[in-house]
């Protein structure tokens, strides 16, 4: 009787969450906050709508696009990434800048950055930063 009472509960509250829509969301525990990778980070630059939903203009905004890998949620908007940022390592420079996109031809160790946000790092000109160290932090 107790289980069924339980299987209940968990139904009931599983049918809010649908309803309430926040079924759609992953979650934070999904995000393998803290855990250092090592890849390469390329750049883009180009402007329009981010995996977030909001705006961005990656040839003037400081920020980042990573793996489909990493999106959970089957709307991006409720994602937990929307409210994460990327901390990342190269040559002695490290900058924290916030994840709003999502890159369709990265890996799980490669990241996307705005132009901005590589100009920290290293000349354009060098397309792509090998032996990059990064990690999701909140």
């Amino acid at each position: 009787m107790q289980m069924k009472r339980r299987t209940r509960a968990v139904l009931s509250v599983s049918l809010a969450a649908a309803v309430l829509g926040i079924a759609n969301a992953a979650p934070a525990s999904a995000v393998p906050f803290g855990k250092v990778k090592h890849g390469k980070a390329t750049f883009y630059d180009n402007a329009g709508t981010g995996a977030c939903g909001d705006p961005i203009d990656a040839g003037s905004q400081m920020l980042v696009a990573v793996s489909p890998k990493y999106w959970k949620a089957a709307n991006p908007n409720n994602d937990p990434l929307c409210n994460a940022k990327v901390r990342l390592t190269f040559r002695g420079k490290t900058i924290t800048v916030p994840i709003v996109d999502k890159c369709m031809e990265c890996g799980p160790k490669h990241i996307d950055l705005s132009k901005p946000a590589f100009e920290k790092l290293a000349d354009p000109d060098k397309g792509v930063l090998h032996r990059v160290k990064w990690k999701f932090v909140r």
